[in-house]
């Protein structure tokens, strides 16, 4: 374990943003974490997993806690589940190829999501009608100021829409330490019906697809969408799709007929934002090196050297025009500071 002293974050968070940190501590042990929350108040400490879901704007005078932990682990099985241990700091999407390299299924459709296993109870994360909430059985904790640990349940959790308990009522409260999933071993349920999968199987002529095929699908169409961060900053979808009432769908409606919609419930729909974003004239905008992503609006990039606070003005403005035009007020899956 060692303390490094202003150092740049720009390799530590998916955007790219070229911001310093005050003091930066990685550690790679639960020891080790206990060990610095004993040495630094809760409020000294920026927690940081695989930065794949922030927008850093400025410098962090806190010292900025890189939590590295690594190892997987079977917990308990039986013939037709596995419980599997993922610590925090593992790579989400070589977690998931690990998980089909055994034919574990439940994870195929979160396939390609950036970031580590430590971070996604909070976000809830979620693509291609599967969320995390529908695979993780439990999640081990340390509080940052009792530095008791703590077991939660997915019941516990108070997952929704990118949202869970630790962005609510625990926020900045608990540091996830690893992460137990739930995962067939036989007799996988595939969910294939949304979006544009169905279609990617068909390209590929695949009519019995197996959990491999359905992430080898969701894999291509991402790549055929998003941009690599490694090759282009940024940090996937910025902003929720937004719920609305019939209502404020009726309206959209009289003037774009063919607005894509998900009904929720009986009074509420979900629209794409990257629909809603393309039609305001920005997708494909950019000022200076930030910009929204030519081939997915959803998607705020760094062409380069953007300043955080740069992509932020650019949100603000994509908030704004949205709300001009469809009386919707976006909201940033990204968490910004």
């Amino acid at each position: 374990m060692k303390l490094d002293k202003d150092i740049s974050l720009k390799s530590y968070n998916t955007f790219g943003i070229d911001v310093k940190a005050h003091q930066f501590i990685s550690i790679q042990s639960e020891e080790e974490l206990l060990e610095i929350l004993k040495r630094f108040y809760a409020s000294e400490l920026f927690v940081l997993g695989g930065g794949s879901n922030m927008l850093l704007t400025q410098d962090i005078n806190e010292t900025v806690l890189h939590v590295n932990l690594k190892g997987i682990e079977v917990v308990e099985e039986n013939d037709d589940f596995v419980l599997l241990k993922a610590n925090a700091g593992e790579n989400w999407h070589n977690f998931v190829l690990y998980c089909l390299e055994q034919g574990y299924g439940g994870l195929e459709n979160l396939s390609l999501i950036p970031g580590n296993v430590g971070t996604s109870p909070i976000q809830n994360i979620g693509a291609y009608g599967v969320e995390l909430k529908d695979v993780m059985s439990y999640c081990d904790t340390i509080n940052r100021q009792t530095l008791s640990k703590k077991r939660f349940y997915a019941e516990d959790c108070q997952f929704g829409y990118r949202d869970s308990i630790f962005k609510s009522k625990f926020k900045n409260q608990y540091i996830i330490t690893s992460v137990v999933f739930k995962l067939t071993k036989k007799n996988h349920k595939l969910h294939i019906d949304y979006g544009s999968i169905q279609n990617e199987l068909n390209a590929q002529e695949i009519t019995s697809p197996t959990i491999q095929d359905v992430s080898k699908a969701i894999i291509a169409i991402r790549k055929s969408k998003l941009p690599d961060p490694k090759e282009m900053g940024n940090s996937g979808s910025f902003f929720k799709n937004p719920i609305v009432p019939f209502s404020i769908l009726e309206n959209i409606q009289r003037n774009f007929p063919d607005v894509p919609f998900y009904k929720i419930d009986k009074n509420s729909v979900k629209i794409p934002a990257g629909w809603l974003i393309e039609k305001t004239g920005l997708k494909g905008h950019r000022k200076g090196d930030a910009g929204v992503h030519s081939k997915q609006a959803l998607v705020l990039v760094n062409y380069g050297n953007a300043s955080g606070k740069e992509v932020q003005e650019l949100a603000e403005l994509i908030k704004k025009e949205v709300a001009i035009k469809f009386n919707i007020d976006l909201e940033t899956e990204v968490n910004i500071f």
